[in-house]
């Protein structure tokens, strides 16, 4: 594993840290590689019960992919390359067969807000911001199985409302939708994951699996293909705009081509 993501074992937990908080632990490629390997080593163990993911510092679980990354992107197929490479991703950890469970302090957002989508358990500070607003910061999309997990979780209403409106969710928001599962104070975050993952350790493990491997079968039963939204958004020129503009820190004027 790279320095920007860090996996260490504490007795039957494998703890997964995004640890890039200067960029507010914005996914790279590399991390991206990194937690596909986590979860094959967290299935490798039989005494591997359980898997944290959190991000380094209080400010950010995960603020989506580095953006600086898209500014490589020339066409639409860029965009659903990555959209496939996300989408595989979600899928092993969502099918990581010991339970998973999110650690957030800060912003979830974007690809921060899937990875915390797919994992069993959703534990955040006060301080947790969540959403996906890329419609007033880059001009892309999701892929198909994104908005499949936000509408899973939070009902069509709410998640066209964060997706349209661009706005974040707070943790007692996110809550009330039942997406979080507990909200503590920002010292309290480590004791909180504790008590969930001291309860989790104690439990069947197979019959633990068979309950969270239904649910994602039950998600995915029907979802599907959404790769033509994708190509034309991220093939548009208001995506480049918006790549540019967000890297470059001016403002946007979006013209819906």
């Amino acid at each position: 594993m790279s320095d920007e993501l860090l996996v260490t074992r504490d007795g039957a937990v494998l703890q997964v840290t995004f640890n890039r908080p200067r960029q507010r632990n914005a996914m790279s490629w590399q991390m991206y590689d990194g937690l596909v390997a986590a979860c094959e080593a967290a299935e490798a163990d039989d005494d591997i019960r359980v898997m944290v993911l959190r991000g380094a510092g209080d400010e950010a679980f995960v603020a989506g992919t580095d953006i600086a990354q898209f500014a490589e992107f020339t066409s639409g197929d860029d965009g659903v390359a990555y959209e496939n490479k996300m989408e595989a991703v979600l899928e092993r950890l969502e099918s990581t067969t010991v339970p998973t469970v999110a650690a957030i302090s800060g912003f979830c957002v974007g690809a921060g807000i899937a990875l915390a989508a797919v994992c069993d358990i959703r534990v955040s500070t006060v301080t947790g911001r969540f959403g996906v607003p890329v419609a007033r910061t880059l001009g892309n999309c999701l892929a198909m199985n994104t908005y499949s997990l936000l509408v899973f979780h939070l009902g069509p209403a709410r998640a066209k409302d964060m997706l349209l409106r661009a706005r974040l969710f707070s943790a007692q928001e996110a809550h009330a939708a039942g997406f979080v599962a507990e909200v503590c104070e920002v010292d309290e975050l480590d004791a909180t994951v504790a008590g969930v993952v001291d309860r989790l350790v104690q439990h069947a493990p197979l019959t633990m699996w068979a309950s969270k491997e239904a649910v994602r079968r039950l998600r995915k039963a029907n979802l599907p293909d959404g790769d033509d939204l994708v190509r034309t958004v991220f093939g548009s020129d208001d995506f480049r705009h918006g790549v540019r503009a967000f890297l470059d820190k001016t403002p946007r004027n979006w013209t819906g081509h």
